[in-house]
């Protein structure tokens, strides 16, 4: 079997600067290789340089559980590894022409998404078992870092989740998630 090559794209959104992007990857007998971040490919296609990375975080997510809204003051380059996310991002910069815009992206494996600076990310798993989600950010995480959250079952962001969320239920999203009021805080 010859390998079968899909090539490196990226997709803008609705969003400014949020960019969906397929990962170049090879398939073959022995199974697919994915290139999660090539410098030059990035470059090329006119992103910004992502590297060098200063914080990776993989979660592991129960089906049906949701994480974020979250908008913190760093690029963050995210994907999953293992099963299926329902990903969302609403763009909660005051500066931006997309303000208040809400994309929503699935999530399998050979897709990533690249949220720039203080585009809120968050995403429910669908997957039966788990979903890994790895996350690469130019920055490290520190408390009290600059950023936004937003409540990502606020009725004003419209957003379908696929799967049923209780609110009440800490398995499903956790207390401060659902606990931001309005449309978002700093």
């Amino acid at each position: 079997m010859p390998a079968e090559i899909i090539p490196f794209t990226v997709e803008d959104t609705d969003i400014q600067d949020l960019r969906v992007l397929r990962m170049k990857q090879i398939t073959d007998e022995r199974g697919t290789v994915r290139e999660f971040y090539r410098e030059s490919a990035f470059l090329e296609a006119g992103l910004p340089s992502l590297g060098p990375w200063l914080q990776i975080n993989v979660t592991e997510t129960r089906q049906g559980a949701l994480r974020g809204l979250h908008g913190e003051d760093m690029f963050k380059l995210v994907a999953v590894v293992v099963g299926e996310a329902f990903g969302a991002y609403f763009d909660a910069r005051p500066d931006s022409p997309s303000q208040g815009k809400v994309v929503t992206v699935r999530l399998t494996k050979g897709t990533q998404v690249m949220v720039p600076k203080g585009v809120c990310n968050g995403f429910q798993s669908v997957s039966p078992g788990v979903t890994q989600y790895l996350y690469c950010f130019d920055q490290e995480w520190r408390p009290g870092m600059a950023g936004v959250a937003a409540n990502p079952l606020d009725p004003a962001l419209a957003i379908a989740w696929p799967l049923p969320v209780d609110a009440a239920d800490p398995s499903q999203i956790s207390a401060k998630d659902a606990g931001v009021s309005g449309r978002w805080r700093r």
